[in-house]
């Protein structure tokens, strides 16, 4: 029977476990899980293997300390469940009794008894020693307190795992997690993407090396950090106590606008994402090139072609001239979405401005691109027939277009005038393969997904982004090595890390429309020291120049090994139209 209380409070438990000691570490679980249920939590999320510690070498090291699901362990938690009338996940090794294999599993257990389990289905390279990979996809467990799905850790740098959770109907994902970083960084954009509270439980210490952040955080579904641990940055500060922090939830917002885009999912579109072209693909782009790209941002006005393509060539001189004065050619310009008209409101007006790919606005392009030797990506209202597009084009230094995509994911302004697309899209370039998406498309991680299956090495985003649908990176700001600007949003951010490519975002800004600009670079991994995002200025008229050194083949995570570690078999929800 569902609980008819509105509100109620969730706790991440920041627990640390002694190594090879089992039992005790589970009787010290059950007491910081008592006293947050003493302090009214009703949901109480507990790190990744959270019985026995972190670091084993094979199986024959951890063999006496797993556990079967439901077993030893769950009846000691459903004990406390049953008699505070709550919901605790638990971070701990399984055994199956019919196959013997060891699993990096959590356990769901409430008032009513054992509910269910989640096998971590993306594994880091420690548990390959010992766990097999998960089996039972993403499911998701209906409570009184809400529909709840568990992932762990080196889940969340794979899209498709909370993607899995929102799709088969979760309200809550409950993440375990032993983070130095990178799991816990991506969790405020998969709360938005999804619509999901995120309750996410880390450790604050080091075992065998291995340093554990703390940093536990509780996300709503708007990505709006309700609750945070101490950030931990070195073994030098470790925090051997138990932490708790608390967070409410709302039920009420289990119906929210992440939620309800997922009605706007275009499932017809993804099925690449159930692609595994690994180890081998010999369409890749196996060049690293080093690269320098400028974004341009400016307020159209709107409508007028001519004054916005003179600011256009004006504000492209500059950047031209700037990089020089650096020493710098510039290979690649990003310019906004409806970058010759801006974001035009009347319908005839739409119409009239609606050009071919062999208009004007083009022509326009495909010279400055000749003239100065670029590659150019912009946006523009495209007519074929009697249908209108919002297209973005990419044309090259031969003064050629190399392609054009019609936006796939509409949002309600664009409905009204435009037709979506029906193909994703990735360009083969002298300077490696770009990927082409616009403004809303970054709502949807499955766009994210597609560009890197086909192997994209920049994805160039024109955009007309007023947030509405995104905040800024809301993580304590120094567990990044390298820090994020002030302006940077969390879903922009996420495609580039999703796709493990470089990201070129181009705003509008304007006044009256409050597009905001804090257009940027997104980069592979500033948190371990890799590369630097880079963010224009809000509401200004700016140029942003940015050096970029795609693939980054040595690095220890990279495309290659995301390619290498997707789990396509589980994907397929995401590819299937909801019934």
């Amino acid at each position: 029977m569902e609980d008819s209380t509105m509100t109620f409070k969730a706790a991440a438990v920041q627990f640390n476990p002694q190594l090879n000691e089992r039992d005790q570490n589970i009787e010290g679980l059950l007491e910081v899980v008592i006293e947050a249920a003493k302090q009214d939590a009703k949901l109480i999320v507990t790190p990744e293997m959270a019985t026995t510690g972190y670091y084993y070498a094979n199986r024959d090291a951890i063999a006496p300390f797993v556990d079967t699901i439901p077993g030893y362990t769950t009846k000691k938690f459903e004990e406390v469940a049953k008699k505070y009338d709550i919901y605790i996940v638990i971070g701990m090794p399984e055994v199956d009794p019919e196959t013997e294999l060891y699993y990096n599993a959590a356990a769901l257990v409430g008032p009513e008894g054992y509910i269910g389990k989640y096998r971590k289905t993306h594994q880091w390279e420690t548990e390959e020693h010992w766990a097999a990979w998960g089996d039972l996809g993403v499911p998701v467990y209906d409570t009184k307190i809400g529909k709840i799905a568990m992932n762990i850790c080196m889940d969340s740098a794979y899209f498709e795992s909370a993607r899995l959770a929102a799709v088969n109907g979760a309200d809550i994902l409950a993440f375990p997690t032993n983070s130095s970083a990178q799991a816990i960084a991506a969790l405020q954009a998969r709360a938005i993407q999804n619509g999901l509270y995120i309750v996410s439980a880390n450790r604050s210490n080091t075992e065998n090396g291995f340093h554990m952040i703390g940093a536990s955080a509780i996300w709503s579904p708007e990505g709006k950090k309700l609750a945070e641990a101490a950030f931990v940055p070195s073994p030098n500060e470790d925090i051997h106590e138990s932490t708790i922090i608390y967070g409410e939830i709302d039920r009420m917002q289990y119906n929210n606008q992440g939620k309800k885009r997922l009605k706007e999912r275009r499932p017809e579109l993804y099925k690449d994402l159930m692609l595994y072209i690994a180890p081998w693909d010999y369409s890749k782009n196996n060049d690293s090139h080093d690269i320098t790209a400028a974004v341009i941002q400016y307020e159209p006005v709107i409508g007028n072609k001519d004054e916005n393509l003179d600011k256009i060539s004006t504000l492209l001189q500059k950047s031209l001239q700037e990089g020089k004065q650096k020493g710098k050619a510039v290979q690649l310009v990003v310019l906004p979405e409806l970058s010759a008209t801006g974001p035009i409101k009347e319908l005839d007006t739409i119409k009239n401005a609606a050009e071919d790919l062999d208009g004007t606005t083009v022509k326009f392009f495909e010279k400055i691109a000749k003239e100065n030797h670029l590659h150019i990506v912009f946006g523009m209202i495209e007519k074929e027939g009697d249908k209108l597009y919002n297209s973005a084009v990419l044309v090259g230094p031969k003064g050629e277009v190399i392609g054009s995509y019609r936006q796939a994911h509409l949002n309600e302004t664009d409905k009204t005038w435009a037709t979506p697309g029906n193909a994703l899209k990735v360009f083969s370039t002298d300077i490696g393969k770009i990927g082409v998406m616009i403004g809303y498309d970054a709502a949807f991680p499955e766009v994210a997904g597609i560009m890197a299956v086909r192997r994209a090495d920049i994805i160039a985003m024109p955009a007309r982004w007023n947030g509405i649908f995104d905040r800024e990176i809301e993580m304590n700001p120094n567990i990044s090595a390298n820090k994020y600007p002030a302006g940077a949003m969390s879903l922009w951010d996420s495609v580039a890390m999703s796709a493990q490519a470089y990201t070129i975002v181009s705003n509008l800004i304007g006044t009256d429309s409050n597009y905001f600009g804090q257009s940027g670079l997104y980069t592979l991994d500033p948190l371990y020291g890799l590369d630097q995002p880079l963010a224009a200025r809000k509401n200004q008229e700016d140029l942003l120049l940015m050096d970029i050194k795609t693939l980054q083949n040595d690095w220890w995570f990279n495309q290659q090994r995301l390619i290498e570690s997707r789990r396509t078999y589980f994907y397929k929800p995401l590819i299937q139209s909801a019934k």
